[in-house]
């Protein structure tokens, strides 16, 4: 995809879990399928199987509608950290000559820590 351009998508059957950890630190993770609001160009994209590794910085804004409803709001950056190809063992991040997961994260905030100091 070029750079400026955008997709939509929707994760109709997401599920969040989260467990308090301190009063101002939670763990969660997300699961879903997400599907493109429009449909992709014919011969377009990455193979079947091919897997993304993002790393999110997000914004989250939550308001509570009722006992048991919130509406939520989550703005951010997604940054790949890397990719696995169908045919391959492992992610890029774990091949020679690749910047290993660890370092990549690192610089991912390092980078961003950076920018908001400029901004």
């Amino acid at each position: 995809m070029k750079i400026g351009n955008s997709h939509s998508w929707n994760y109709n059957n997401g599920k969040w879990f989260e467990t308090k950890i301190t009063p101002e630190k939670w763990n969660f993770t997300f699961n879903s399928v997400k599907t493109r609001h429009n449909l992709a160009p014919t011969n377009s994209g990455a193979s079947i199987g091919t897997k993304y590794h993002w790393y999110i910085i997000a914004d989250q804004i939550a308001t509570k509608i009722d006992p048991n409803s919130y509406e939520t709001e989550m703005k951010g950056i997604k940054l790949k950290v890397g990719h696995k190809r169908p045919y391959w063992r492992t992610f890029s991040y774990n091949y020679p000559e690749q910047t290993c997961y660890k370092e990549r994260i690192i610089e991912i905030l390092e980078n961003y820590i950076m920018e908001l100091k400029r901004n």
